[in-house]
């Protein structure tokens, strides 16, 4: 799990010994996949095998499925929403306020609320197939890479995991829901709630409290490397007002 990823590699690097720097991740685009084994934040950079969906090894969904958001909660059929432009970097100023970081889940929109409940309750249950009806299909489908998924999104995040069953990014999203949130653009067509509060909030401005916090996601060599690339840049969540999970990214 992360915390085996953790012992793994200490500080991570990019394939080859290259360490993580602002100039790779600015020319180089991110996909986001791993090969074989979950790679760290500073591994990010190199595409894995596509999924092969259909394949002999396939096992079928275990357990009931986690029901599906109600209507009213259903996410729009474009894609011009905030999903588009809100899961790389929020419009913070770096001097400016910084947005309110919440803890209280009883202030999320009832929408909200239950789409946060169901993945936890995805993730709580180690079966990764438990995601896909709350990732959908189609146009309003969660958004799980920058590059975009070619294929199975559930095999994808199977491709993402240190593991075969996906255990590994499972707590991955659980961790970052257990975070704080921020209520980005309220009342606009990007409005977001997004986990972990740290994508919205300049790095050298969390306060001690707020970097042990971080340290429960990341290592301290990943911490030195978002320094370095100037904002938070590991996996988070967003959630719009209606209920639709928005996405699941890491990278810039």
């Amino acid at each position: 799990m992360k915390s085996e990823t953790r012992r793994r590699h200490g500080r991570r690097r990019l394939p080859g010994g290259l360490v993580l720097s602002a100039t790779l991740l600015l020319l180089v685009p991110v996909q986001l996949a791993w090969p074989a084994a979950a790679w760290a934040l500073s591994e990010i950079g190199s595409d894995p095998p596509g999924p092969q969906p259909g394949g002999d090894d396939q096992e079928e969904p275990q357990g009931d499925p986690l029901p599906l958001p109600d209507p009213a909660e259903a996410a729009p059929e474009d894609t011009d929403g905030p999903a588009g432009n809100e899961a790389t970097r929020p419009n913070i100023e770096p001097d400016g306020p910084l947005p309110e970081v919440i803890q209280n889940l009883d202030r999320l929109p009832e929408p909200v609320r239950r789409m946060h409940r169901l993945i936890l309750e995805a993730t709580r249950s180690g079966d990764i197939e438990r995601l896909r009806p709350l990732i959908g299909s189609g146009a309003s489908a969660t958004q799980l890479s920058f590059g975009g998924v070619d294929g199975d999104p559930v095999d994808y995040l199977r491709e993402l995991s240190g593991d075969p069953e996906g255990h590994e990014i499972l707590a991955i999203l659980e961790e970052v829901l257990s975070a704080g949130y921020i209520h980005l653009d309220a009342g606009t067509a990007s409005e977001l709630y997004v986990w972990p509060y740290f994508f919205g909030i300049p790095l050298d401005r969390l306060t001690d409290p707020q970097r042990v916090e971080l340290f429960k996601i990341v290592t301290a060599g990943d911490y030195e490397d978002m320094k370095a690339f100037g904002s938070y840049i590991f996996y988070r969540v967003g959630i719009g007002p209606d209920g639709h999970w928005a996405f699941f990214v890491a990278g810039d």
